[in-house]
């Protein structure tokens, strides 16, 4: 690999790492860049793992250093999670990616009704559903979107915000410190499925995972700094930038080619 390439990895692994701990969605820069530096799909799907695994190790060490995580829960919210994502692993090669590009846009749009529509009621989370424990109705909600992040990450973080907000009753700030702890119970499995099939590229997935780590670090403390309004504003222009993308108001991936193309 050339300077160029690895300072191509490396600052799209700082966007990355940001975007993914405070929102989600950060993959779709992560995975144009690995496809575009020369990798087959489904290599830059499994490749994309070492960072994310090293990016949420980095920002859950944060959040927890930072005493925002509620650690008993996000065990338990990960545990099915887990579960979930091994199966979507084992059947990730056969990714439509055109389908669950448009099925993402639409969840990101929902996203951005539940944060606008009276935010009072979902963002500052809800203190009587928080204290309660868990139902089953939760694990299962937990198992299905496992299942989608082990099958191709892209947008993960969408759904399981929406299932710690929503359905657990959570912040965005500390749902994010939980959104992340899951995410790192996953992903070293989804990453062994992957490597089983060789479809890592360790040189790559290593270069990428140090802007990773630099974003996710940032955003973690901007996080608990800036509170909940700054998470939510965040958010809502990530899924606007993202959506768009997703419904072909424009395309990322050629940005991202011609402007490596250039350089």
């Amino acid at each position: 690999m050339n300077v160029v390439e690895i300072t191509i990895l490396i600052t799209a692994g700082v966007l990355v790492g940001f975007i993914n701990t405070l929102a989600g969605g950060g993959s779709i820069i992560s995975l144009s860049v690995l496809m575009m530096l020369g990798l087959p799909a489904s290599v830059a799907n499994g490749t994309n793992r070492i960072a994310i695994a090293i990016q949420t190790l980095a920002a859950t060490t944060s959040f927890r250093q930072q005493k925002v995580l509620e650690l008993r829960k996000s065990l338990l919210l990960s545990i099915p999670a887990v579960l979930g994502s091994l199966i979507g692993a084992w059947i990730a090669v056969d990714i439509r990616e055109d389908v669950f590009e448009k099925a993402i846009g639409v969840i990101m749009l929902f996203m951005l009704l539940f944060i606008l529509y009276k935010p009072q009621k979902y963002i500052y989370g809800r203190k009587e559903i928080m204290e309660k424990p868990l139902t089953w109705k939760i694990y299962v909600i937990f198992f299905l979107i496992g299942i989608y992040g082990g099958f191709i990450h892209l947008g993960v973080g969408y759904f399981l915000l929406a299932g710690i907000v929503g359905a657990a009753g959570f912040d965005l700030v500390k749902a994010n410190a939980i959104k992340v702890f899951i995410v790192l119970a996953y992903t070293p499995f989804t990453l062994l499925v992957f490597l089983w099939y060789n479809q890592v590229d360790w040189t790559i997935g290593l270069i990428l995972s140090i802007g990773n780590v630099v974003g996710a670090l940032v955003a973690s403390r901007l996080a608990v700094k800036k509170g909940v309004n700054f998470v939510k504003w965040v958010i809502v222009v990530i899924i606007l930038i993202t959506a768009a993308d997703m419904f072909g108001l424009y395309d990322f991936k050629s940005l991202i080619s011609g402007f490596i193309g250039k350089l």
